[in-house]
């Protein structure tokens, strides 16, 4: 079987910032790791590892549109930049009061915010910047190999970071995530990148909310984005809640934790690359079908109560979600126009990342209320009725079921 190199790798720019897009994510989810066995470590409450993923996530649904706006007037690659210094200097006082005894559930909130403040203007930055490095006719195969690229990274690095929070606990775990930021900044200083046009002198504020009337007048892009955020806040959610699920349901600890999260990584990664051979004339419906699934999977999942089922339904979740976030991610870039795309990918990122942390809250209360299984079947079924509701705006729109 021959085998042909993506096509976006065809860009120097876009090579650069794989290679070191792809060592930083693997960090990244060593650190995430570390950071729910250490707060459920210090707390042993499923509510308490809510609290520390809304902490972490949920600026990105208060401060993502202003981001957006600065993303259609700044330079993106600066911009992204500067946010990787932030998070690597986050990271190492994470392991610097880790290390030293003087971490406590106070301190990791704090952090745990000031990073998430900093990850909602870097993620629509980042997402917008993608076209920049490849131009349109090689963004979607771009969108899909960015998603492989974090999958694969969320297969290595939790699977790395359970091992090694077993082994010499969390604190290395951040030092050696310390280490990794400095290859995206890297390839980021060395990227040459023509300047676009400087943007109109307008306000701000008018920019916002012209980004908003843009995404509320355009049906398709807007159910996207609504599709996108029911399915982060009832589905995803369920992702931060693993190290509770790993220790209540599964009666293991931070290996299983691990395990349980590359199994998700590995689904994802397949479904990441299945999503972009998909036929373009599919994309509008394919997400809703993956909302559905999805929905199903997490139900499943919830039911399992050894580490080996565990893992291999996480597989077709992981596969779902990607599935899901990679065909609705390609169709809301492609919609957008130019000058408003930055700040539609920051409303995309409110909802698809913002969502989870509100949800994990939601999420953790009820399972302190009424067990972890019980919670992740709840957030399954309105799932599934997001696609049920999402199936029935398209056929409004006219873009299924009985379209000319």
């Amino acid at each position: 079987m021959r085998f042909s190199t993506p096509r976006p790798f065809r860009h120097p720019n876009y090579r650069i910032f794989f290679i070191g897009q792809f060592i930083s994510l693997t960090g990244t989810w060593v650190r995430s790791v570390a950071i729910g066995w250490l707060a459920y470590s210090l707390s042993e409450s499923p509510f308490m590892l809510g609290v520390v993923s809304f902490a972490m996530y949920a600026p990105i649904f208060f401060v993502s549109p202003f981001a957006g706006a600065i993303a259609d007037r700044m330079s993106r690659r600066h911009v992204f930049a500067a946010t990787q210094a932030l998070i690597m200097a986050q990271t190492a006082l994470l392991a610097l009061l880790t290390l030293t005894g003087t971490l406590d559930m106070n301190w990791l909130i704090a952090l745990s915010l000031f990073g998430g403040i900093v990850t909602a203007v870097e993620v629509p930055v980042r997402q917008a910047f993608t076209i920049e490095m490849v131009g349109r006719d090689d963004l979607r195969p771009a969108i899909a190999l960015n998603a492989t690229m974090f999958n694969v990274a969320r297969t290595v690095g939790p699977a790395f970071g359970g091992i090694v929070v077993a082994a010499i606990g969390e604190g290395w775990c951040f030092a050696l995530t310390t280490l990794t930021y400095g290859a995206v900044i890297t390839s980021l200083l060395v990227m040459k990148i023509e300047r676009r046009p400087p943007p109109k002198d307008t306000n701000p504020w008018e920019d916002l909310k012209r980004g908003f009337a843009y995404v509320a007048h355009h049906g398709e892009i807007r159910t996207a984005i609504l599709l996108s955020t029911a399915t982060s806040f009832f589905g995803m959610s369920y992702f931060y809640i693993l190290p509770a699920h790993a220790e209540q349901v599964l009666g293991l600890g931070s290996e299983a934790l691990g395990y349980t999260m590359a199994g998700f990584g590995a689904g994802a990664a397949a479904g990441a690359m299945v999503s972009a051979k998909l036929p373009e004339r599919y994309l509008s419906i394919i997400p809703t079908i993956a909302a559905a699934f999805l929905g199903i999977t997490i139900i499943a999942f919830a039911n399992m109560t050894t580490l080996p089922l565990a893992v291999l339904f996480a597989i077709p979740t992981g596969f779902a979600y990607l599935t899901l976030a990679v065909t609705n991610h390609s169709q809301i870039q492609m919609l957008s126009d130019d000058s408003m795309r930055g700040r539609v990918m920051s409303f995309y990122a409110m909802g698809a990342l913002g969502g989870q942390p509100l949800g994990a809250l939601v999420l953790g209360y009820l399972a302190d209320h009424f067990g972890v299984p019980a919670a992740f079947m709840i957030g399954g079924a309105l799932c599934v009725v997001s696609a049920a509701v999402s199936y029935w705006s398209l056929k409004r729109l006219g873009i299924v079921g009985g379209q000319t």
